[in-house]
């Protein structure tokens, strides 16, 4: 509860913040659905009017890039403004501060900052859900619905560890910014649905990267196609994720010492 009252707490501040300026609100906010619109000009070259890739229509692949949307914007709102910072508050020793406060460390470094105009590629992903399965002719069964939703709760884990990861390692490495760009840069890639790539990349984004479990799965999922023992594995797999990612941040801050470290 009181972790509850804490988040509560940096929500209102991160609102408070981002409404303060409401014209750089709302230029971000368009900026946000002119980038989505220009994000969908690769997948409607390579598959419109073309025969299906891997099984992968327009419009099923259009579900793919919903997802990435939605995780986009969970990525860019909710994980990265808090955990970029860490780097520099390790190489500046400004960490000091977190440390000393009466709660979870890994808690409070993660919730720290919120960009509230981020709510904007949630919007944006329901509205390319919704002309997706328009141009199926169907709407998606609430079980698949359900499922999606589920799997997007197991996708935000992996996502969040991974960068839990990336952030560790400036326990050792103090100069992480560009590592931090190049996951950004290769989560591109899960606007693509997972089976249209083959050999090493396509065990690169299931297994090492698992940019399947991110947005191909949640896809397959509302479209009802997923198997029952995927799900399962995806969940098996971002709970894996998690504590070896939490197992990871306990031992980078056990390594962590003070601002001379």
């Amino acid at each position: 509860m009181r972790y509850l009252r804490l988040l509560a707490t940096q929500l209102r501040v991160s609102i408070a913040l981002g409404m303060q300026y409401r014209w750089d609100f709302l230029l971000g906010a368009v900026m946000t659905v002119v980038w989505t619109v220009v994000g969908l000009v690769p997948l409607h070259i390579a598959l419109v009017a073309r025969p299906p890739v891997q099984g992968w229509t327009y419009e099923r692949a259009l579900v793919v890039v919903g997802w990435f949307t939605l995780l986009k914007g969970i990525l860019e709102g909710a994980v990265n403004p808090s955990l970029i910072s860490v780097v520099d508050q390790i190489r500046k020793g400004t960490l000091d501060f977190t440390l000393l406060k009466p709660a979870d460390a890994q808690f409070l470094v993660s919730t720290a900052r919120f960009e509230i105009r981020k709510v904007v590629d949630a919007a944006a992903a329901v509205a390319i859900f919704t002309y997706a399965f328009a141009q199926m002719g169907r709407a998606p069964a609430p079980a698949h619905v359900a499922l999606a939703l589920g799997l997007l709760v197991t996708a935000t884990l992996v996502l969040y560890s991974i960068c839990i990861l990336v952030i560790s390692a400036a326990f050792w490495v103090v100069r992480l910014d560009n590592l931090a760009y190049l996951f950004n840069s290769i989560f591109d890639f899960a606007r693509w649905p997972v089976t249209i790539f083959t050999g090493f990349w396509r065990v690169v984004f299931t297994v090492i990267v698992p940019l399947a479990l991110m947005t191909t799965y949640p896809a397959e999922a509302m479209l009802g196609t997923i198997a029952p023992r995927t799900a399962a594995a995806a969940a098996l797999g971002a709970l894996v994720f998690g504590a070896v990612a939490r197992g990871v941040w306990k031992r980078a801050i056990g390594r962590y010492t003070s601002a001379s470290s």
